[in-house]
Order: C-alpha cells, then structure tokens, then sequence
C-alpha cells in the first residue's frame, strides 16, 4: 500500500512540487532571515568579543539584524566590544545585506559558471523590484561591478585621512569598513562611540560619506540610466540639458526627488539650529552648510551622525520622522518607503483634487497598478509605524519624541537614535529587531508573505455600492 502511495506521488512530480514550492518574495523574506540568524551564531562565538566583553543572545541578534538589514542602530559599541574577526563578520552582513542575499548568491553562481534557470532569474527580478525581466545578468553583472568600484573610490579617499590618523593597515580597515558601511546605508562604524561627530569640520570625510550614501540611495536603475545618457550625449555632442531629456522618466523622477528633498531638508537644519549650540551653533558658515546638508542626507537611511541626535530640537525632529519615513529610492540600498512611491501618492492627491482623470509625470501616465501598490506601501508602512510606537512607549518608560525616533529610525532602516537604543528592556530590543527586519523586507512584503503566491482575481463583478469619505 505504501509502494503504491510513492508511485502514485512520483506520477505527478509537478503537483508535489507545486505543493512546496515557495513564492520568489518568499524566497526572499526566508533569505534574510537566513542571514540574521546565520550572522547571530556567528557573532556568539567567543572569538568574535574582543576580550574582556561578553556577548549574550540579544546582542548577538540585534548586531545581526542590524547589519543585515543595514540599519545602523546598536546596543553595544562596535569597535570596542567586537574583535576583529567579530568586525569581519559584521562586515560580510552589511554587505550581502545591502546587496541583497539573492544578488550575492547570484554573483557566487556567476564566478562559479553556473547555468541560470528561469526559476532564477525570476528570482533576481523580483529581487531587483524591476518591470522587465530581458537583460537581467546584465543587470546583475553591473550592479555587482558598480558596487565594488563605487566602494573602492570611496575607501581610497577616506585612507587619505584615516591612514595618517591610525596608521597603515588600520586606516586601510577603517577606510573599507566605512566605505562599505555608507554605500550601504548601514551607518555602523568603528572609528569610536561618537559616529562622525569628530570629523564634523573634516570637509573630506563628510563629503565623501555624503556622496557615498548618496550613490547607494540612488538605485541602479538610475545609476545605468545616467552612464548610458551621458556616453550618448558625449557621442552625439549632446548639450548637458539635452542629455538630461534624454534620460528615463524614472532617473529624472529620481534625481528631481533626491534633490529637493536633500536641499530642504538643509533648510531646515540650517534655519532650526542655527543657534544651537549643541548641534551647529558654534560652527563656522561654512561647516553650518556643510553638517545641514550632511544630517540632510543621512535622515535618508544612512544612520551616520555628525551632530548629537538627542540634541536636535523639536522642530528638527519632525522633519526628520518624515524625511526617514520617504528614505532613498527603489532598486538601491536604502529603505524607507521610497521617494518614487511617496510622491506618487501625493501626486494621485493632487490629480484627484485638480479634477483629472489621469496622474501624469514627466509627460507619461501612471499605472493604476502602480498608484494601488504605492498607496499600500504607504498605508502599510504607516500602521506599523504607528503600531510599533505605541508597544514600545507601552513597554518603556521614554518619551514620544525620542520613541517615535526610534521606531521609524528601525522600520526605515535609518539606524540614528537619540541615545536610546542602548537603555531599551528586551521587550523594546526585541521590538527594534523586528521593525528592522520588517524595515527591510518592507512590511507590503511581510503582509503578501501571508496570501497565496499566485492570489485567485475576483471571479463575480459586484455592483457598486454608495459610500461617503471625507
């Protein structure tokens, strides 16, 4: 009877296989997980706590999540409670995590001349978040080789200041290490407990840093959309504006965005904490410019600090809770819910309250699809946000300014705090972990990770029924 039952299952392999076979945003969810918890035994043991510390399960996984997850907030100081090879393996987390575990899995398959299935390259397209699929090892070829160039620019300019501050071979650690950290977006360092506080009027080091995350927040997309406009127009004699037309209507979306959301958030630092003494008040007009438009760009998923955070003033709070909740951009290494989708809500608004019966950019429409996914995201990720904010002010005796700075710091994977992540209970450590992780998968993603791969479309028409909003 039991032979009976195998031959039975072994005529209909693809019914088997449909049973356990999982969904690529799934494969994808699993990945991550897989790496935290492949990045928390790692770090559990002894020779990856410098001596004299001692790590316990907690800081473990949270180290861990937060390096995969590239968010930056810590419980313990990095370059004092881990050993070198405890530093090594936060290293490798930041960087498959900012990558994408699926990307460097795929590189992997690359270098070893393994055959791609469909199966695959289905995987890396939903992993990319893109809307085609044709040229997708190319794809993967170039963010690969882009990454590791843009890293090692960066890693050389920082050497010019670290190698004479720390000496040869540390400075070339710290100045990998940071590089690889701000292209990431992962604001993790081993320089000292004090972030970039103390380069704060280092007008290389900021720049650098600044440029970095920049580079990681843009996207791909954009990045070989702007390679492949620029050799065009230098091979047609192209003028830099006509050359700019040329240019996707996404890159253009996104360069617009990136721009003025970084100028006006240095607006209102600038202007907020002029005078503050804490902050940007005793510095010089030149590095008052230069720290705005720094804090400017790491509220944008970089969790790098060059002023105290619990020292910004209220004003500057509220910004930045908005700014962290938009983040960078799609297809890059920054989280939050994406400039792209935060103004295509707004605009859909905007295009309802002009009365018009399509939302248009840039001379081109909209998707519905695409504006019901973007108001998902949004909604979404707000709820949680919300939702996250009222257990840990529930579990922890802090107040809602630095808790809500907490929590949308971790869901947007921003990773700055205002001196509170280390004085969390586990209940809000726990907590933390998880908005981090949620951060960076995207809560959308955790939500469709609960329905059906393949979600069965509305098989009755309803008649439309009379409801009342506003």
């Amino acid at each position: 009877m039991q032979a009976a039952k195998e031959v039975t299952a072994n005529k209909n392999p693809k019914k088997r296989n449909k049973r356990f076979r999982l969904g690529s945003g799934r494969i994808i969810i699993f990945s991550f997980l897989f790496a935290v918890l492949l990045g928390t035994g790692l770090l559990l043991l002894p020779v990856s706590t410098a001596q004299g510390q001692h790590t316990d399960f907690m800081t473990a996984l949270f180290t861990a999540t937060t390096s995969v997850c590239v968010t930056g907030l810590v419980v313990v100081d990095t370059y004092i409670h881990w050993s070198l090879f405890g530093k090594v393996v936060i290293l490798f987390l930041i960087q498959i995590g900012g990558l994408g575990i699926i990307t460097v899995t795929s590189m992997l398959m690359l270098l070893a001349h393994k055959k791609f299935s469909i199966s695959d390259r289905v995987l890396l397209y939903d992993a990319f978040n893109l809307d085609s699929r044709s040229g997708i090892l190319s794809f993967l070829v170039g963010v690969i080789k882009g990454t590791f160039v843009v890293e090692g620019i960066g890693a050389c300019l920082y050497s010019i200041v670290f190698i004479p501050q720390f000496g040869l071979l540390k400075g070339i650690w710290i100045s990998v290490f940071t590089s690889i950290s701000a292209f990431c977006n992962a604001g993790i360092d081993i320089i000292g407990p004090d972030s970039l506080i103390g380069y704060q009027s280092n007008s290389l080091v900021m720049i650098v840093t600044i440029l970095l995350i920049i580079m990681g927040g843009l996207g791909y997309v954009v990045w070989f959309d702007v390679k492949r406009s620029v050799i065009n127009g230098i091979h047609h004699k192209y003028t830099p504006m006509q050359t700019m037309r040329r240019m996707g209507e996404h890159t253009k979306l996104v360069l617009s965005l990136t721009l003025v959301l970084l100028i006006s958030g240095a607006m209102v630092i600038f202007l907020a904490e002029y005078d503050n003494p804490d902050t940007i008040g005793n510095m010089s007009i030149g590095n008052k410019v230069l720290n705005s438009i720094f804090q400017s760009v790491t509220w944008r998923t970089a969790g790098f600090s060059a002023v105290p955070q619990e020292k910004l003033k209220s004003v500057s709070c509220v910004i930045g809770y908005f700014i962290m909740f938009i983040g960078g951009s799609p297809v890059g290494t920054a989280g939050g819910v994406k400039t792209v989708t935060m103004f295509i809500v707004v605009l859909n608004a905007v295009s309802y309250i002009r009365n018009r019966n399509e939302t248009v950019i840039f001379k081109r429409k909209i998707s519905e699809d695409l504006m019901r996914k973007a108001a998902a995201i949004v909604a979404v990720s707000f709820f949680a946000t919300f939702v996250f904010s009222v257990i840990l002010l529930a579990t922890n005796d802090v107040s809602l300014e630095d808790g809500l700075y907490e929590v949308v710091s971790a869901l947007a994977t921003v990773g700055l705090t205002r001196g509170l992540t280390s004085t969390l209970n586990t209940a809000g450590r726990v907590l933390i972990v998880i908005g981090m992780y949620l951060g960076r998968i995207g809560p959308i993603s955790m939500a469709l990770f609960f329905t059906k791969v393949k979600p069965d479309k509305n098989s009755v028409s309803f008649a439309e029924g009379r409801f009342y909003v506003g």
